[in-house]
């Protein structure tokens, strides 16, 4: 009697720490509108996953989760056991990333529940660009909570010295220095940076952007949607 009643009490406190990490939890439906297959990324949360047009794939992050992204690679190959590797955003030749992608990639950053319990997101081309985006949340709460994205034709408008197959690199990769990667004190944009922002005001076009391109949205009432191709 006393084995199952303690078996019992075990399963439902499983069933309370389960209730109450899912309720503090962020959904992030991820979302393929390219008239090609997408293998989505996600990291620290979620991993990797292919999606055909058409397809979701759904992520709930913990709150509290931070520098976290979400990208799109293409061009992929994978065997059985989930290792291969992608023309763009490969992230070290495995379907399940635990790294960064490799650029060029488009991203969606964000970091949950921070400062005055406010999420913080936004789309990056500090990294270069493959794959058109939007990123917004479900229920929008006005202000600095609305739809963002980066849909211009940056892959066919890119200037030869940072076209690459599949992509437009960014010029700190390209170039590298302090002018372009901004390691250390303070840098401004650049005309390569001004490229990029000029198509995808939304984005943030160089490390140092954070004023026109940082979102926020309250933590506790937001669940988020980014497309691809949208």
């Amino acid at each position: 009697m006393s084995t199952n009643m303690g078996y019992l009490r075990s399963s439902f406190v499983f069933f309370l720490l389960s209730f109450v990490t899912y309720s503090y939890a962020t959904s992030f439906e991820v979302r393929n509108n390219c008239p090609y297959t997408v293998w989505a990324a996600s990291t620290p949360i979620g991993g990797g996953r292919r999606l055909d047009q058409g397809q979701t794939w759904v992520i709930d992050a913990p709150r509290g989760t931070k520098m976290a992204r979400i990208w799109g690679r293409t061009n992929c190959n994978f065997d059985g056991a989930g290792r291969g590797s992608c023309q763009t955003g490969d992230c070290g030749g495995v379907l399940q990333c635990t790294g960064w992608g490799k650029p060029p990639n488009t991203l969606a950053e964000y970091a949950l529940n921070q400062f005055n319990n406010l999420d913080f997101w936004d789309i990056s081309l500090v990294d270069g660009f493959n794959i058109p985006m939007t990123f917004a949340p479900i229920n929008p709460s006005g202000g600095k909570c609305h739809s963002i994205q980066c849909t211009a034709n940056i892959n066919g408008e890119c200037p030869g010295q940072l076209k690459v197959p599949g992509g437009c690199n960014n010029p700190c990769t390209t170039f590298g220095g302090q002018q372009y990667c901004c390691t250390q004190g303070p840098c401004g944009p650049t005309d390569w940076s001004r490229f990029f922002k000029q198509r995808c005001p939304d984005a943030y076009s160089y490390p140092q952007d954070d004023p026109t391109s940082t979102f926020t949205c309250p933590s506790d009432s937001t669940n988020y949607r980014v497309v691809f191709c949208p």
